[in-house]
């Protein structure tokens, strides 16, 4: 039972619409549309609530402009590019002076003239292997149909007259000499030259022979040719273009 008091103040309108609004009804009818209504209401605030959501992501994320994403391309592309390793600069070095080696034998420590259809070979070589030419002494030879050429040399330290080196170039047996003899300085060189007629060979029997010092070394020169006047320009080719280590 309740209290009395409790019938003392009937239930007011405001109670009564309250008590309606918070409480299910009691019948299956009543429940049904209770729960349907309640179901409906909660679909249309989760759509609500999406539609809220998708506008929101749209307006947050503006259309790129086209131009803004080919320049971020073009300048993902170009950084992608390796930077090239510069080149350490050339060093200028001095240009080579052109040398005719065409009718010129270097060996030895010197260099000498001759025709250019000829080639010296190491005659002391070829007599005796083990033995061959050497800086302090040699014997050299060149031939053809129309020349034979011949150098020698040997240590001569501190010898100023080369006249020694023209007695062991000329054979005695078969070269004589003809006229006087040259002397001459040339390029700090004494040297010295003369005509010769040969017996050595009936085809080459005219020539001519010269003598120089240079350095600590004494070099002898001889030729045999068809005709007497070939021999001196000869021998001058040769010595314009000889030079000699010290």
């Amino acid at each position: 039972m309740r209290p009395i008091s409790s019938w003392a103040h009937p239930p007011q309108e405001a109670d009564i619409r309250n008590n309606s609004q918070t409480k299910a009804p009691s019948d299956s009818t009543g429940l049904f549309h209770y729960n349907f209504e309640m179901k409906k209401q909660s679909l249309l605030f989760l759509t609500a609530s999406l539609i809220l959501l998708l506008l929101a992501s749209c307006t947050s994320k503006a259309t790129p402009n086209p131009s803004e994403l080919i320049r971020r391309a073009v300048a993902g592309t170009l950084a992608a590019i390796p930077t090239a390793t510069p080149f350490p600069a050339s060093t200028p070095y001095p240009s080579p002076t052109p040398f005719n080696l065409a009718g010129l034998f270097c060996e030895y420590q010197f260099c000498i003239g001759h025709p250019i259809d000829l080639a010296f070979f190491d005659v002391s070589a070829q007599q005796n292997p083990a033995a061959p030419s050497s800086y302090g002494q040699g014997l050299i030879a060149a031939l053809n149909g129309n020349l034979f050429i011949q150098v020698i040399w040997q240590l001569a330290p501190g010898a100023a007259d080369p006249e020694f080196a023209l007695d062991l170039i000329l054979d005695d047996n078969t070269d004589v000499r003809e006229g006087s003899l040259q002397v001459k300085l040339v390029r700090n060189m004494n040297v010295m030259y003369t005509a010769i007629t040969s017996t050595a060979t009936p085809v080459l029997p005219f020539g001519g022979s010269g003598a120089w010092t240079c350095g600590d070394r004494v070099f002898a020169w001889k030729v045999y040719t068809p005709q007497a006047e070939t021999a001196g320009p000869i021998f001058e080719e040769a010595l314009a273009r000889f030079t000699c280590g010290k």
